[in-house]
C-alpha cells in the first residue's frame, strides 16, 4: 500500500534530536546561572519544569500558524480565487470564514499535528456550506504518517459519527513543507511546482475529501467521499497550487452495530488505489 501522506518521518533529524536530548539531560545542570549544585537542580525539578513550560509555550502559541493561513488566504483573494475571508475570533470553535466565488461559504478550523485531543474540539457552524480542517504541524520531528492516520481514523471519524459533525475535507499543509525539516516527495519529480506566497515557497497541499453526509449504521452505513469539485475550497487550493489529480485522497467510512458498540471502518483511496484501511473499530467516547 501507499503511505497515508507522501511525506515520511525525517529519520536523520530525529536521530539528531534524540542525541541532543541525551546530552541535554546529562548536561542541563551546567547551563545557566541558577547557582544550584547538581543534585538540588534535579531534585527541585528545574529541568523538568523548564521543559514542560517550553512545551506548553510551543503548544499554546497560534501566532505563526495564523500568520501562515492569513498569507495564503490573502494571496488567494489577491488572485481572485476567493471573494473574501475573515477570522472568526477566539469565541468560536472555528477559525476562518471564506466566501467563495460561487457564493458558498467555507469554514476552516485550524489544528496542529492531528495526534492530540485538540483535534476533536470543533463545531460545524450552521452557516457553513462546507467545513474543512486545516492541519498546521510545526514540529519538523513529527511523524506525518502516524499523525494523519490518527487524526482521520482515531479522532475525526469518531466525532463525525458520534456527534454528527460533518467534515467535508482535510488540508495538511504548512510552511515546513518542502523545507530541509520536511522534504516533500511531490517536488522530487517537478521541483518547479512551488508557489511564492509572502515569505514562503509552498508545494501543493495534501488534500483529503470526506463524505458529504453523516454515516449512520441503519440509514447511511457506507457514504462515499465527495468529488473534489464538490468541496469548492479544496478545489481552489488544488488548482491554485498546481495539484495533480493523482495526489488527491478520498476518505470513506463504513459504520455498523456490533453488539452494543458502533464501529467504523476507515478507507483512504488515492489515484484509484487503496492507501490504507482500518479494521472495524468501536467508537469510544468519554
Amino acid at each position: 500500500m501507499k503511505p497515508v501522506i507522501p511525506c515520511l518521518p525525517n529519520t536523520d533529524l530525529q536521530e539528531i534530536i534524540n542525541s541532543y536530548i541525551e546530552v541535554l539531560k546529562v548536561q542541563a545542570h551546567t547551563i545557566g546561572n541558577h547557582g544550584l549544585p547538581e543534585d538540588q537542580f534535579y531534585e527541585l525539578g528545574v529541568f523538568r519544569g523548564a521543559i514542560e513550560k517550553i512545551r506548553g509555550q510551543f503548544s499554546a502559541t497560534m501566532y505563526e500558524k495564523r500568520q501562515f493561513v492569513s498569507h495564503v488566504l490573502n494571496w488567494l483573494e489577491d488572485q481572485e480565487r476567493i471573494t473574501s475571508w475573515f477570522s472568526a475570533g477566539e469565541s468560536n470553535r472555528h477559525d476562518y470564514t471564506v466566501e467563495l466565488p460561487s457564493g458558498r461559504i467555507a469554514v476552516i478550523e485550524l489544528k496542529g499535528c492531528l495526534d492530540g485531543h485538540n483535534t476533536n474540539i470543533f463545531d460545524r457552524p450552521p452557516h457553513a456550506h462546507e467545513f474543512v480542517i486545516w492541519s498546521v504541524c510545526t514540529n519538523p520531528a513529527a511523524n506525518p504518517q502516524h499523525n494523519v492516520w490518527s487524526g482521520i481514523h482515531t479522532r475525526l471519524s469518531a466525532d463525525i459519527v458520534s456527534r454528527g459533525q460533518r467534515v467535508d475535507g482535510l488540508i495538511v499543509w504548512d510552511w515546513l513543507c518542502s523545507t530541509m525539516g520536511r522534504p516533500c516527495p511531490k517536488m522530487l519529480v517537478a521541483p518547479n511546482r512551488t508557489t511564492a506566497v509572502g515569505p514562503y515557497q509552498l508545494p501543493p497541499p495534501c488534500l483529503y475529501v470526506f463524505p458529504g453526509t453523516i454515516p449512520s449504521p441503519r440509514n447511511n452505513p457506507q457514504p462515499q467521499p465527495q468529488a473534489l469539485k464538490d468541496v469548492e475550497f479544496l478545489q481552489i487550493l488544488h488548482e491554485a497550487f498546481a495539484g495533480l489529480e493523482e495526489e488527491v485522497n478520498y476518505v470513506s467510512f463504513e459504520v455498523a452495530y456490533k453488539g452494543t458498540d458502533t464501529t467504523r471502518q476507515t478507507k483512504i483511496v488515492r489515484s484509484g488505489e487503496l492507501v490504507r484501511e482500518s479494521k472495524p473499530t468501536p467508537i469510544r467516547r468519554t
